[in-house]
Formats: C-alpha cells, structure tokens, sequence
C-alpha cells in the first residue's frame, strides 16, 4: 500500500517543499513540488516566525497545487547553526543469549541516558557507530545475534529546545504539524552518498547560501558534523563591496563569470550601488580575483574542520561537495589543491522517481535526502527526534517484537491422596503433620496408624511393666 509524505527543506536562502508515494518496497516517487524565497530566517534558522511561516506556506502551497493532494504532516530539515555533538556509550545484558530488537532499543536509549545532555537541548539524532557483541568489536548488525552481552557508541547530535520550538511553530503556522525533524546536513548526505562511501567514510559538504554543514561518515554511519557560517552569498557580499555595485547585480556577475579557472582582461560594465542610472568599468581579473580570495578562504574553514574532526585518516572515500554553491567553475580542482590531494566529487543528489529537472541541481540535495530518509535510507538503527528507534528493518517488528517468550515454569506433577490446598498455604497441611507426629510417638511396634484413638494392650502392658519395676 502506497503511503504519500510531504518534506519540507528549510535552508538559508530557499524553501522547498516535496511530496512523494512511498511503495512497499520503500521506492519513491515525487508527485509534487514548491520551492521560494525564504524569509524570516539566518543562517538558516528561524529569525521571524510570520516571514518564514510565508515563505513555508507559499512552497507548501504550489507542491499541494502540482500534487493533486492535501497532508497535515511533514518531516523537516533544520539547519545545524545551534547544534552539538557528543559522543555516548551503553552495556546491556541480554536475559535470553539471543539479541533482538528490545535489546537494541534498549542499549541505544542507555547510551542515550549516559550522555550528559544539557537541560536546554533537545536529541535531534542518536546514531550508533560502534556495535560490541561480547568482546567482538564493530558488528554491522547484532539482530539475531547470540550473545551474553551487547554494549553500543552512539554519535549524538542535538539542538537548542528553542530553536526547535521556533521551526515547530512556524510550519505549524503554515498549516501542517512537524512530524520529525532532521539534520539538513544528513539529509543531503543521505542524497548524495553510495554504499562504497559510506563503507571508505567521506565528508559531506553541504554548501547553501549563508551556510555549511559538514557531516562525516565512517562504516556506515555519522561519526561527526559541524556547521560552518559560510555560503555563495558572501561572495555576492564581497563582489558588492569591491565593485560597489548592488546586491542584485553582484549576484549576476557571479553567476555569469563565477569562475576559478585564470582570467581575461576583459571589462564589464556595471551599475554604481546607490546611483544605479550610472555606471563604471571593472575587469573580470577583480571579479575573479574576489572571488578565488572567499572560496578559498572556505575550503580552507573546511579542511579546518575535518583536520579538528579527527577522523581524516578514516575517510577513504574522501570529500563529497554539493550544494548551490559547488556551481562554480573550478571549485573541484582548488578543493584538491587545499585538502591536501584528498580525492574530491562534486555531487548531485542521486535519482529518485519522478524527480523533476529542476530538483536534480545540488542546491536541492536536502530536499531530496528527507524523501530518501522517509523511504528508510536512515542508518540501519536510530533514534529519531521524537525518542522512537527507527531501524531498517521496521517492517519485521512483527517476527522481531523483542518481547520475551510467555513460558510459565515447569513443576513435577503431583498426586495428592487428599484435596489440594491453595498455592498459599503450606504444603502438607499442618493438621496432619501433627497427626503423623503423634503416630510416630504413640504406635511403638505398630503399623496401623489409625488406631491412634483407641486403647492399645500392648501400651497398656508396658506402662504397667515399668511402674512395677
């Protein structure tokens, strides 16, 4: 049965709204689309709620158009501008020797109650990077596993409440509920890496239009993430202040001539900012020159940040970049240059059914990785923003509830000569542990405990014999 999901991408610079039929077996097909300006926001976070609640509802509105279809619910990107990291441990014993999913779900939140989370934060993503089944180190997936013992490192990443509570109500404000939240810069790794680079590790670079967001994959799961202030409108910013011209027509010099590679003397003419009905001359070596000095300046922020990481020597896969801001002519190359010879891809986000023309640009790879997420390309365990582990395998919770077997324990049958007491009361009842008492004391010689009761010659004569003598 087809379920339809509607993701919302809440960047710096643009909104984009999807929705998409979800099938059986988790294969996506985008049926609608909206994208515009965003507003209210800094780097990516919200600023005015009203502003980006428009800016919301305008995006929601045309993918709703195109659809054909109305949804109260979404699954939202949030910028990682006031997010932190920490890494986290958890040990269980496993009762039955046999782990399933109870067990997992157990040593994630563990590690999750081990962390020291601050009060004004809230978990975004708990993702497990190390499984420990015994002593055995690194296992992919411990499901079904026999073991005495399973222990779990997890990545945490979280966020401030009120940045949070912020997004919550302004896509409430735009008519639908937050249904989970998820890192932007997760979602746009989950858009554009393969299995290989998942297993070498790589670096996603998520380059928007104010903002950056790293995230590191090793063996198949997040190990680090790091937002970086930095984006092509502050090249638009520089380009403006050189060449003191405005915003708008900076911005079409960079796309017109942003590019990396030597250049012409060539000169352009260009509007003068605060007179724009006159103009002067610039050459395109000061464009060029301006902006080599910003995309520079970035990829150096960047090898600064895999440098503090921590983890370079695990990414095998090297640097993937993507993102508006990879459009430049000869990014790869500099890239190169300044991470020390690490190979580098310049990616888009990888197809998905009914994908649009304009959707396969880079600048729209977070939009796509929050389809991609819905359609279970989350890691294989996680827990989500709402405290609830997501797994791969969600649709065998059925064979796998975790729950131990209902087995009542095992007594030897017995047959009683008289009427069972209750499981209460002692066992044999007291009444006839006197009445044994008494026969062992009484019947001397006798077998027939019966006769209790009744005169005994036998005691008669020995009682006799004994006061006599």
């Amino acid at each position: 049965m087809k379920r339809t999901v509607l993701a919302i991408d809440i960047g710096s610079t643009k909104v984009c709204a999807l929705i998409a039929e979800i099938d059986d077996d988790n294969n996506a097909q985008i049926i609608g689309a909206g994208i515009s300006k965003a507003q209210g926001l800094r780097k990516g976070s919200i600023t005015n709620i009203e502003l980006a609640s428009k800016s919301i509802k305008s995006a929601l509105n045309d993918a709703k158009r195109v659809a054909g279809t109305e949804l109260r619910s979404a699954i939202v990107t949030i910028s990682g501008a006031y997010t932190k990291s920490l890494n986290s441990s958890g040990i269980v014993n496993i009762p039955n020797k046999e782990i399933t999913l109870n067990e997992i779900q157990r040593v994630m939140h563990t590690s999750l109650y081990n962390a020291n989370i601050p009060n004004e934060f809230e978990v975004l993503h708990a993702l497990p990077y190390n499984f420990k089944v015994d002593d055995q180190d690194f296992i992919e997936d411990p499901l079904g596993m026999n073991a005495a013992r399973l222990e779990v490192e997890t990545h945490i990443i979280t966020t401030q409440k009120s940045n949070l509570n912020n997004l919550r109500k302004a896509v409430k404000a735009a008519g639908v509920d937050v249904e989970s939240v998820v890192l932007s810069g997760y979602a746009s790794a989950i858009a554009v890496l393969n299995g290989d680079e998942k297993e070498l590790g790589a670096a996603v670079v998520d380059m928007g239009g104010n903002t950056s967001n790293i995230v590191i994959h090793s063996g198949h799961a997040i190990r680090y993430n790091d937002f970086l202030g930095v984006g092509t409108n502050h090249i638009t910013n520089d380009l403006s202040m050189a060449l003191h011209t405005p915003l708008h027509t900076a911005d079409s010099v960079k796309i017109s001539y942003g590019s990396l590679y030597a250049p012409s003397n060539d000169l352009i003419e260009l509007p003068v900012i605060g007179d724009e009905t006159s103009s002067h001359e610039v050459s395109l070596e000061v464009v060029h020159n301006v902006i080599y000095a910003r995309v520079e300046e970035t990829l150096m922020i960047i090898a600064q940040s895999i440098e503090k990481s921590g983890l370079k020597e695990h990414m095998g896969a090297g640097v993937v970049l993507t993102g508006g801001f990879t459009k430049i002519e000869g990014l790869r190359e500099l890239a190169v240059a300044i991470l020390d010879n690490m190979p580098v891809r310049l990616a888009k986000p990888t197809d998905v059914g009914g994908l649009f023309d304009t959707l396969r640009d880079p600048s729209y790879s977070g939009a796509v990785g929050l389809i991609k997420y819905m359609a279970d390309g989350y890691t294989p365990y996680e827990i989500d923003v709402n405290r609830r582990m997501r797994h791969a395998s969600e649709d065998a919770t059925a064979t796998h509830t975790g729950a131990f077997p209902d087995e009542a324990p095992k007594f030897e049958p017995i047959t009683p000569t008289a009427p069972i007491p209750t499981p209460t009361a002692p066992t044999p009842p007291v009444k006839e542990e006197k009445h044994t008492e008494a026969a062992k004391m009484v019947n001397i010689g006798s077998n027939k405990s019966g006769q209790n009761d009744q005169p005994n010659p036998i005691s008669k004569f020995w009682n006799w014999a004994t006061q006599l003598f």
